[in-house]
């Protein structure tokens, strides 16, 4: 019988011990370091990686000479070699979980019709996915707001639900938090994470031990940096991979060290830091490096405000925002409630490593430091479009001002000047209208609207009698006006400083006799319980409520598109007079169209001042000079009198950090997950049924699957131009979100199945069903597609649309995609720099294959949408230098060859041929952005799932 061989690094294998007497093996860095020297220097993320690189060392998935060259990273090598990551574990939320399980599902079948065993598809890593997207702020502004939306959550979810207990009885490694518990951000830092893990299959008295790491199906997976632990953002294609036992490949990265000094001033919030951060290290271009936080600045940063910055690294543009483990690492662990023995364990596994503590200044080398003084942060917000556009506080109104009128190219709106302070009545004609209804006739009677309070997005105004003018009080709309302030999202909503901050202001404003006027649609949706209950302890909830910042939910609300609709009147209001009205966040992203397909100006803010433009009510008063609003006796407010000091927060922290609390509330999930959720019934058996349903259906991937890939040339000719892009398109532009709309593509299609409009629900929430997504593929409502010529007045038409050649027919570029494939013609996109920064949602790269479109040739790449479309096979291509689309004069009139000579090779040089309509043509050469071996690999057998699947049915 033949013997296993001996792992190539044995003698690494040690033994540490615990301060109770307790034992554990684990593979010892210190002992590299003697056989690589340079280990000692390397910045604390890279070490971490590198344990897993040396412990998963078979000679096969993982070689000795992926040891070697990462043992040996210099902070300014080329970087060439690609680093095979094993991770520990894999976290969804249900956007994108829903969609990877279907893969799986589907995986299952093929090995079923196969005569294999169903069984063989199986995580060989703990899954867990946290469903916290699917619920929208329809009811707010009311106690019973929670009640109500989780009741149209369940509704509008059953199937999605459904198909996933079938998941949580079908596969061995396969948990579920249900809905109401949090954000998947905030319960991986407060719950999944465990600091150090054994082996799952170690029986050993004195078991082995490694760090946690992970992947995870959504871009702010980083959070969980801010506890030292290793982990990003992928596709649901790449996380599949991980998940079935495949390293995640990644080119060795540089490290940018950010060195922090000082602390923050007195009414500075951890909001204010992450908006500077993020600014400073976009101008850094730091898209696909590892940033590692270090210095006496950030050892004195608590493990909240941590998080907060390492979630925001997807908006600076790193594969990670990392903080060394240390003593407030320990101190958030015990405050969340591991055990005694678990925190015992995970101090003496990273003191034996050597990666405990944080990192002084020279200590490990960089590949470039970046500096910032703490004290020289001020308050801030970011927007309107793009999160790392910040903007001091006192700079808001002007700013808002100067881009009202500005170009759309200098991120303005390209609005008259002259139209920026009018403001209009809030009017009803019958019905109202959305922004895909007609306006109503010239001269029809309107009816004044009164709004009455903040209730429900169908229930919040009554119509008074027909009056031609608004009376003295009537609410009126005009430019700038905060119709949405949302206290949401991954980022801040279980950040204990600038939660309780919010609930000082409250506090504070209401005393003062400050309201929110009633048009301003509020809410509070927290990344976790326990914020509620420290509000509650504290006695800051009830302020909060007074201003209309009822809790609407536990999840990822207004941050994802999730805010639920404006009334009709006030969209009315919007659309007939082309306002550029603004929300008011504690998010991540603003990007176009996310937050309210009627909402132009979105600006990311601390959730104080969130509050506080509740109750201003308009981003044009200047918060620095002018009063928050008028309180009792008519008297001005300032925002002065209402901010609290960072004592009254330090007061109030330890409302917090309650280990019983936090035990409590997790131990339900297994006991008491709550009425809805138990009353969820899913099939049972090892392969799914596939009913009829409109939001889960088999993907259609391994179609024809054969255990061998055909061989094909990649190269192809004769494609014809789907799309022009400008730069920063996103996959927001990209991938379907948010609502759907009637005339769109996807809604004729619900509509052709017996889906009424009320029903349609979010794209986000039907990415379980492909008929619905490709539908929706490049069909956001901001999209502009430069090959549709500007109208007279030089502005861009708007949405997913696309002329059709020969014969320049605009059509939606669902129907043109169509058509194409009707005829077998290839297609190509062109975009700028940039292209598919934002979310990690593999349906931007799903929907673009399923689309016939061959290639993407842009400027630059988002490294997960890049890696994205490499694993559903389609080729990224990189123009090289100054060249772009516009300098080849595009129009999209053209046909384009792309040619591949020789072997598919890592970064090769292509040939771009470009057919114009008048007979001339010409070349230009592209950059293949198939980055590393193993995805040539991945592209061969037409994307990673194949490939996975090819590997497991063999095996």
């Amino acid at each position: 019988m033949a013997q296993t061989p001996a792992h190539p690094f044995a003698s690494a294998l040690k033994t540490f011990k615990t301060a109770s007497g307790g034992s554990g093996k684990y593979w010892s860095l210190k002992e590299l370091a003697k056989q690589y020297p340079n280990i000692a220097k390397l910045p604390v993320s890279l070490r971490i990686v590198l344990e897993s690189v040396m412990r998963n060392c078979d000679g096969q998935k993982v070689g000795v000479d992926n040891v070697a060259q990462l043992a040996n990273w210099q902070p300014n090598a080329e970087r060439t070699e690609e680093i095979p990551f094993v991770v520990t574990r894999v976290v969804l939320q249900d956007f994108t979980g829903v969609p990877l399980l279907a893969d799986l599902a589907a995986m299952r079948s093929v090995a079923q019709k196969l005569n294999k065993s169903p069984k063989t598809i199986e995580p060989l890593v703990p899954v867990d996915l946290v469903v916290d997207h699917s619920v929208m702020v329809d009811h707010y502004g009311t106690p019973k707001a929670l009640d109500l939306n989780m009741k149209l959550e369940f509704q509008r979810n059953n199937e999605r639900y459904e198909f996933m207990k079938w998941g949580m009885q079908a596969f061995d490694t396969f948990g579920v938090t249900p809905p109401g518990f949090g954000i998947v951000h905030q319960v991986n830092l407060e719950y999944l994470a465990r600091g150090v893990y054994k082996a799952a299959d170690d029986k050993a008295d004195v078991p082995t031990y490694y760090p946690d790491s992970l992947v995870g199906t959504d871009s702010h997976t980083t959070m969980i940096n801010g506890i030292g632990v290793v982990g990003w953002g992928v596709g649901g294609i790449e996380a599949e991979a991980a998940m079935l036992g495949q390293p995640v490949y990644m080119l060795t990265p540089d490290v940018v060290g950010f060195e922090l000094t000082g602390k923050l001033r007195e009414g500075v919030t951890a909001t204010d830091l992450v908006l500077f951060v993020t600014a400073i290290l976009r101008g850094e271009k730091v898209v696909g490096k590892f940033v590692e936080f270090f210095g006496p600045g950030a050892a004195s940063i608590a493990v909240p405000d941590r998080a907060t910055i390492g979630n925001m690294a997807p908006e600076y543009g790193a594969t990670m925002g990392f903080f060394p483990v240390d003593e407030m690492t320990l101190a958030y662990f015990k405050g969340t409630g591991r055990t005694d023995k678990e925190i015992e364990r995970f101090e003496a596994y990273y003191k034996a490593q050597g990666l405990f503590g944080m990192p002084a200044p020279g200590e490990l080398n960089y590949t470039k430091i970046v500096r910032l003084d703490l004290g020289t942060v001020s308050p801030s917000l970011a927007g309107p479009k793009r999160p790392q556009d910040r903007i001091d506080l006192g700079h808001l109104s002007t700013k808002f001002s100067e881009l009202y009128s500005k170009p759309n190219d200098a991120n303005g709106f390209n609005q008259p000047a002259d139209k920026l302070k009018i403001r209009y009545p809030l009017t009803q004609s019958g019905q109202g209208h959305d922004a895909e209804a007609p306006a109503p006739a010239p001269g029809a009677p309107r009816q004044v609207v009164e709004m009455v309070a903040n209730r429900s997005t169908k229930a919040a105004a009554h119509v008074s009698a027909n009056a031609p003018a608004a009376p003295k009080g009537q609410v009126t709309i005009g430019n700038g006006d905060v119709l949405i302030a949302a206290i949401t999202s991954c980022t801040n909503t279980s950040n204990p400083s600038v939660l309780l901050a919010a609930g000082l202001l409250a506090k504070k404003a209401v005393e003062a006799g400050l309201t929110v006027k009633p048009h301003v649609k509020t809410s509070l949706a927290p990344g976790s319980r326990i914020v509620t209950e420290y509000l509650e302890k504290a006695g800051l909830l009830p302020y909060l409520e007074k201003l209309g910042f009822y809790l609407a939910g536990y999840g990822c609300t207004t941050c994802i598109g999730n805010a639920g609709d404006l009334t009709p009147e006030i969209n009315e209001v919007i659309t007939d007079n082309n306002l550029v009205a603004a929300a008011v966040l504690s998010g991540n992203r603003n990007f176009e169209a996310r937050i309210h397909p009627n909402l132009k100006a979105n600006f990311l803010a601390s959730p104080p001042l969130v509050v506080a433009y509740a109750i201003a009510g308009n981003v044009m008063v200047d918060l620095m000079t002018q009063p928050v609003g008028k309180g009792k006796h008519g008297k001005d407010v300032y925002l002065g009198d209402i901010w609290p000091t960072a004592k009254e927060i330090d007061d109030n922290l330890h409302f917090a950090m309650n280990a019983k609390a936090f035990r409590k509330n997790y131990e339900q999930i297994a006991e008491n997950p709550g009425k809805l959720w138990s009353s969820i019934k899913g099939v049972s058996g090892d392969v799914y049924n596939w009913p009829t349903s409109t939001y889960i259906a088999e993907p259609p991937f391994f179609e024809g699957f054969k255990m061998k890939p055909a061989a094909t040339n990649p190269g192809f000719s004769g494609a014809r131009v789907m799309a022009l892009f400008g730069d920063s398109i996103t996959t927001d532009h990209i991938s379907p979100a948010g609502a759907i709309k009637e005339s769109s593509p996807a809604g004729i299609w619900l509509k052709a199945h017996g889906v009424q409009k009320a029903d349609f629900n979010s794209y986000g929430s039907r990415r379980g069903n492909h008929e619905i997504m490709m539908r929706g593929t490049f069909a956001n409502v901001r999209i502009k597609n430069l090959m549709l010529p500007p109208d007279e007045k030089g502005t861009q038409e708007e949405g997913g649309l696309t002329l059709f050649q020969p014969g320049n027919e605009k059509m939606f570029i669902y129907d043109a995609a169509m058509k194409y494939i009707e005829q077998e013609v290839p297609t190509v996109v062109f975009g700028g720099e940039e292209y598919g920064t934002g979310s990690s949602r593999d349906w931007a790269a799903k929907g673009t294959q399923l689309l016939g479109i061959k290639a993407v040739v842009a400027r630059s790449f988002e490294r997960i949408h890049r890696a994205n479309l490499v694993g559903m096979g389609v080729l990224p291509l990189q123009f090289r230098g100054a060249d772009s689309w516009q300098s080849l004069g595009l129009t999209g009139h053209e046909r384009i060859d792309v040619i591949i000579e020789g072997e598919l090779r890592p970064m090769m040089d292509v040939k771009l041929n470009v057919h114009r309509p008048d007979g001339t043509h010409q070349e230009a050469t592209v950059r293949l952005r198939i980055d590393t071996p193993i995805e040539v690999d991945y592209y061969k057998h037409g994307g990673i799932l194949p490939f996975v699947l090819r590997q497991l049915l063999a095996a």
